[in-house]
C-alpha cells in the first residue's frame, strides 16, 4: 500500500477515536495505575526474596563501611506479604477494568461507524447500493466495521502504554545500576524495529485480504438468492466451481495474513527472550565476581558463610531480584505493542473501503424549502448523472399537473427508472426539475419524500408482521385503518384468513407470501402515506394476471384525483395515462397519449406490437398443459422464489 495512502486512512482512523468517549483514556490510565502497582510489587517480592534467601541484614559498625550480618525474623516481613496480596488484588481489578473500558471503547466506535455507513447509504440510496452485489455491503457494514474493533480497544491505547511503562522501570532501576539501565535501553529498539519491517506488508495484505472476502461476500449471496434459477438452466456445478475458486482465493490470502502474524510473533518472542538473557548473564557473571561495573559507589559487603574473610559484589541480591523481575515486563508492553499492531495493519486495511463509502459524494440536497402539495412537477433540459459522473438521461423536458398521469416507456435501459431516482432525491442532475416552481434541489428533501407513494417491482417487505410492514411509515396507525388500507389494495381477505390477522408473521424477503400478496401488502403501505404523487416502477412486472388485475384496479381507485408517474412495460393498458413519454438511449423521442401514439409509426408502435404478442404467447402457456393437471394446479399462484 501507498505509504501516503497508509498515512492520511491512520489519521482518519485516529480522528474516529473521540466516538469513544472517556472509556479509551479511562483504559489507558487503568493501565498507567497497573503498571505503577507492577513496579511496587517487583519490589516487595524482591525485598522479600533477599531477606529471606540470604537470612540475613547487613549494618554498619564502624565509620570505614564495614559491615556484619545479623538474623531476620520472617515476622519482619508480614506486612510485605500483606502489601503484595494486596496490590496482586489491586492488579487483578485495574486489568478488568481496563479489558472492560477498551471494550466499551471499541463498541461505541463500532455503532458510531456502522450507524454512519447507515447514513450514508441511506443518502445515497438505492441506484448507488444496486451498484454492488448485496453481501459486498453486508461485509463492509459487518465484517469490516467490526474488524476496527481491535484498533481502539486494543492498538491506540497500547501505543501510549508502551511508551510510558518501559521509562517507568528505567526511572526504577537505572538509580540501582546503570549497566542493566542501558542495557534494557539498548536493546528496547529491537522489537518496534522488527515490528515496523513486518507490519510493512500487514496492511496490504490485510486489504487484499477484505476485497476478497467482499468479491466471495458478493458472489455468494447472488447465486445463493438465485439458486431455483440456476437449478432449472443446469448451473449448479459451474457456480459450484466459481465460488470453490473464490473460496480458495480467500483462504490463501488468510492463511497469508496469518503466516505475517505469527512470524512476527515468534521474532518478537525471540528478540525479547535473547534481551532477558543478556541481563541474567550480565548479574550472572557479577555475583560470581567476573564483572565489576555498573553500580553506583563503594562495594556491598555481603558473606552468607562464617569466614571471617569477607567477599565484595558490586551489589546485593534484592538488586538482581528487582531488575530480573522487572525485565519481562519491560518487553512485554513492546512485544503487545507487536501483537496488537496487526490489529493496525487490520483497521487499514478496512477503512479504506470504508473511506471510499462514507466520503463518496452525495446528491446535492441540501434545501429547506417545504411545500404543501404537489401542484405542478416540471422539468427543463434535465439531465440526469450517476456517481461517477456518467449521463444517464437527457437532457429532456416535460410538465405534469395536479391530477395528471404520465407513463414512461421504452427500451431497457432507455433512463426511465434513471428519472423516477432523481426525482426521489438519489441521483444528482444538471438542468431544472421544478415542484410548484421551486428547484428539486431546494427542497427539504426528507418532507418532500413525504408527499411521495412509492411501489417498485420487488416488493420490500421486511421481518417482522403485517401490521410493521403496513404500518412502516406511521406506527400509530390504528387497526381500523390498516385494514382500510389493505382493503384498498386488494389484501384484506388474505390477511383475515390468517389466525393472527394483522400480527400475521412475515418473513425475509417475503418469505411465506406470494409475489402477488408481497405486492399488495406494499401497495397497502404506499397507500398508507397519504401521497398526492404516485411514483411506480412496473408494479405488476412480476405478478400473474390475477394479482396483476387486483393491483392495477386498487391503484386505480387509490390515484384518483392524484398525480402519477408510471414507468411499465404493459403497454396496452396505458389509455388512462393523460401523457406518455417514449424514452430511448435517455432521450424523449416520441410524447402523446394512447391513442395517438399506437396510431403512429414509431418506437412506441413496435414496442406495443410485441408487448401484445408476448401478452398472447404468455396467454396460451395453459393449454400445453397436461390433461391431468387440475383446475387448482394451473390457476394456483407462485409463491415467492418459486420459477414462473
Amino acid at each position: 500500500m501507498d505509504k501516503s495512502l497508509e498515512k492520511s486512512l491512520l489519521v482518519w482512523l485516529k480522528a474516529q477515536k473521540k466516538a469513544c468517549g472517556l472509556f479509551l483514556k479511562l483504559s489507558l490510565w487503568l493501565g498507567m495505575i497497573s503498571a505503577v502497582a507492577m513496579v511496587a510489587q517487583a519490589y516487595i517480592i524482591a525485598t522479600i526474596l533477599d531477606g529471606v534467601i540470604m537470612g540475613q541484614q547487613v549494618v554498619p559498625l564502624t565509620d570505614n563501611a564495614q559491615m556484619v550480618s545479623s538474623s531476620v525474623s520472617i515476622d519482619t516481613y508480614i506486612p510485605h506479604f500483606i502489601a503484595l496480596i494486596a496490590l496482586m488484588l489491586l492488579r487483578a481489578l485495574l486489568a478488568y477494568g481496563r479489558e472492560r473500558a477498551s471494550f466499551e471503547a471499541g463498541k461505541r466506535l463500532r455503532g458510531h461507524i456502522r450507524a454512519a455507513v447507515m447514513d450514508k447509504l441511506t443518502k445515497l440510496g438505492p441506484a448507488f447500493i444496486k451498484g454492488k452485489p448485496a453481501g459486498s455491503w453486508a461485509s463492509i457494514v459487518l465484517e469490516q466495521v467490526e474488524d476496527l474493533q481491535d484498533f481502539y480497544a486494543r492498538y491506540l491505547p497500547q501505543i501510549s502504554l508502551a511508551g510510558f511503562i518501559p521509562i517507568l522501570i528505567l526511572a526504577a532501576v537505572f538509580p540501582i545500576n546503570w549497566a542493566a539501565g542501558l542495557i534494557l535501553l539498548l536493546t528496547a529498539p529491537l522489537i518496534p524495529m522488527f515490528m515496523i519491517l513486518v507490519g510493512m506488508g500487514a496492511a496490504d495484505a490485510n486489504r487484499k485480504n477484505f476485497s476478497a472476502l467482499a468479491r466471495l461476500s458478493g458472489h455468494f449471496m447472488d447465486r445463493l438468492k438465485g439458486l431455483s434459477t440456476l437449478k432449472l438452466f443446469h448451473r449448479g456445478d459451474a457456480e459450484l466451481k466459481i465460488i470453490a475458486t473464490a473460496s480458495e482465493e480467500f483462504r490463501s490470502r488468510t492463511m497469508s495474513v496469518l503466516r505475517m502474524a505469527f512470524l512476527s510473533s515468534a521474532v518478537l518472542e525471540f528478540f525479547a527472550a535473547v534481551s532477558i538473557a543478556v541481563l541474567a548473564v550480565y548479574f550472572g557473571f557479577s555475583y560470581l565476581g567476573h564483572l565489576d561495573f555498573g553500580y553506583y559507589g563503594a562495594h556491598a559487603n555481603i558473606s552468607s558463610s562464617t569466614d571471617p574473610q569477607i567477599v565484595g559484589i558490586p551489589f546485593s541480591l534484592f538488586t538482581g531480584l528487582f531488575i530480573l523481575i522487572l525485565a519481562p515486563e519491560f518487553y512485554q508492553p513492546l512485544r503487545d505493542m507487536g501483537t496488537h499492531y496487526h490489529a493496525k495493519a487490520q483497521a487499514v486495511g478496512a477503512a479504506e473501503a470504508l473511506i471510499t463509502l462514507l466520503e463518496h459524494p452525495e446528491p446535492e440536497f441540501v434545501g429547506q424549502v417545504r411545500i404543501n402539495s404537489i401542484e405542478t412537477l416540471s422539468a427543463d433540459n434535465l439531465e440526469v448523472f450517476s456517481f461517477d459522473g456518467t449521463r444517464l438521461l437527457g437532457p429532456l423536458s416535460f410538465e405534469l399537473k395536479d391530477n395528471q398521469r404520465l407513463a414512461l416507456v421504452g427500451p431497457s435501459g432507455a433512463g426511465k427508472t434513471s428519472l423516477l431516482n432523481a426525482l426521489l432525491g438519489f441521483l444528482p442532475y444538471k438542468g431544472h426539475l421544478l415542484i410548484n416552481g421551486h428547484e428539486l434541489s431546494a427542497l427539504d428533501l426528507a418532507h418532500w419524500r413525504q408527499h411521495l407513494a412509492w411501489l417498485g417491482q420487488e416488493p420490500q417487505l421486511f421481518h417482522g408482521t403485517v401490521r410493521d410492514n403496513v404500518a412502516l411509515a406511521d406506527p400509530t396507525l390504528p387497526d381500523d385503518t390498516l385494514w382500510h388500507l389493505l382493503a384498498e389494495a386488494n389484501i384484506s381477505d388474505f390477511v383475515k384468513a390468517q389466525p393472527l390477522g394483522l400480527d400475521a408473521p412475515v418473513g425475509e424477503q417475503s418469505s411465506g407470501l406470494s409475489v402477488g400478496q408481497a405486492q399488495r401488502i406494499a401497495l397497502a403501505r404506499a397507500l398508507g402515506q397519504k401521497a398526492s404523487l404516485f411514483v411506480l416502477d412496473e408494479p405488476t412486472a412480476s405478478l400473474d394476471s390475477q394479482s396483476e388485475q387486483a393491483v392495477s384496479s386498487a391503484l386505480n381507485r387509490a390515484m384518483a384525483g392524484k398525480m402519477c408517474i408510471m414507468v411499465t412495460h404493459r403497454l396496452d393498458q396505458l389509455d388512462q395515462m393523460d401523457t406518455i413519454l417514449v424514452l430511448d438511449k435517455g432521450l424523449i423521442v416520441q410524447r402523446g397519449d394512447f391513442t395517438t401514439l399506437s396510431n403512429t409509426h414509431g418506437l412506441f408502435q413496435t414496442l406495443l406490437r410485441e408487448n401484445i404478442e408476448s401478452v398472447a404467447d404468455i396467454e396460451l402457456v395453459p393449454l400445453s398443459v397436461s390433461a391431468s393437471a387440475t383446475p387448482v394446479d394451473i390457476a394456483a399462484e407462485p409463491t415467492k422464489g418459486d420459477a414462473r
